[in-house]
């Protein structure tokens, strides 16, 4: 599904990752709480998720500010699913922060 944002500008992060393996009911447990924590989150617009072949996945997360990306990412729970990410979950990650300024579609 495709997130619907307001108009730009507005901040997106996107997060790409090669699930390990490892672990899988903990993972779909902490990335359903990590979902619903999300949205919740002040400042939260939408995301967007898909997963590809070899455990490859792309989750991305709009937010209406600088201020609550920072936010998010220093949430108490947030930061311990990122430490168990690390630690069991992924093999790879990145993670990229930007501004967007434009945004068009149907």
């Amino acid at each position: 599904m495709i997130a619907r944002t307001p108009p730009p500008p507005y901040w997106v992060v996107i997060f790409s990752a090669v699930f390990s393996g490892r672990e899988p009911e903990e993972y779909a447990e902490t990335a359903a709480r990590m979902n619903k924590l999300m949205r919740e989150s002040p400042g939260f617009l939408g995301y967007e998720t898909a997963q590809g072949e070899g455990g490859a996945e792309i989750t991305v997360c709009y937010w209406d500010s600088e201020e609550a990306v920072r936010t998010w990412k220093q949430n108490a729970e947030h930061m311990a699913a990122q430490k168990r990410g690390r630690e069991a979950f992924y093999s790879a990650y990145h993670i990229r922060v930007g501004k967007v300024e434009r945004a068009y579609g149907f």
